[in-house]
């Protein structure tokens, strides 16, 4: 594995859509330091779109609180000039309306199936570039859309680097609504799930709070399990395909063998890991 540290420096900005309100500061490498989790998110998600996006591009956008600013910098370097002739499909219909709201271009892969490049963020990341994502509910469509991009760009601050995928965040896995405590049921008894407790998710679909009394619904009108594992997923390319297996699974968080690089923001500065 290919690791390269990056020194960079960047300029906060702030919006009525931000995760929280990021001052107005330029980074140095002493500055990343005493750097915030918000400002290290803004530093990946603008180093990714510098680094990745050219003019022409048909570029994937991820969607949580990280992709949110690579969103946010390509709306900046479209308004600018900098950027000409993008056009962008989002995940989630969140990241649609932010799009939307900063004129970025929007297409759907029905006319785009052949994206150039797509930039997300993830909830774990292990030592071989595989990932832990939907936290945020958005899965399906997220993988629906970064499968199918020529460069996959994963962003993330360090808290998200593991040894090994599952105890560290649940692995969530979008499932139909019909008969899901059956689904859940088959899911909890394959092989690979040792050591795992099925939750249905309650509440709001974007996060895993478990912070509301009905069932979440995702974008696309289905339910997510979370799969809360007191172990290290040993080989999580099996249990992908295990549960992509399971009758009543539209699809799962775990995106193995997809990432083109890893961009890390943490207090010694930014790293990107390539596979």
């Amino acid at each position: 594995m290919r690791i390269l540290s990056v020194a960079a420096a960047f300029l906060g900005t702030t919006s009525a859509f931000s995760p929280t309100t990021v001052a107005p500061r330029a980074f140095t490498h002493t500055a990343l330091k005493m750097a915030t989790q918000d400002e290290l998110k803004q530093q990946v998600g603008y180093k990714a779109v510098d680094d990745y996006v050219k003019s022409g591009m048909v570029v994937g956008l991820g969607t949580g609180s990280t992709a949110y600013f690579a969103v946010e910098r390509v709306g900046q370097k479209l308004k600018s000039g900098e950027l000409k002739d993008i056009i962008a499909i989002p995940t989630s219909i969140r990241t649609k309306e932010q799009a939307e709201s900063l004129d970025i271009p929007l297409v759907t892969l029905d006319t785009h199936s052949k994206l150039d490049v797509a930039i997300d963020g993830a909830d774990e990341v292990d030592p071989e570039l595989n990932l832990v994502k939907g936290g945020g509910g958005a899965l399906l469509r997220e993988k629906m859309v970064e499968i199918c991009a020529e460069k996959f760009i994963v962003i993330v601050d360090e808290s998200k680097i593991v040894d090994g995928l599952g105890p560290g965040f649940p692995v969530p896995v979008e499932i139909t609504p019909f008969c899901h405590e059956h689904t859940m049921r088959e899911i909890g008894a394959l092989p690979s799930m040792k050591g795992c407790t099925p939750v249905l998710r309650m509440g709001s679909s974007t996060n895993n709070q478990n912070d509301g009394d009905e069932i979440a619904i995702t974008d696309n009108g289905n339910y997510i399990v979370d799969l809360n594992f007191s172990e290290k997923i040993s080989d999580p390319a099996t249990m992908a395909s295990e549960l992509k297996n399971v009758c009543g699974v539209v699809d799962h968080g775990l995106f193995c063998g997809m990432t083109t690089a890893v961009i890390i923001a943490g207090k010694d500065g930014i790293s990107v890991k390539e596979p």
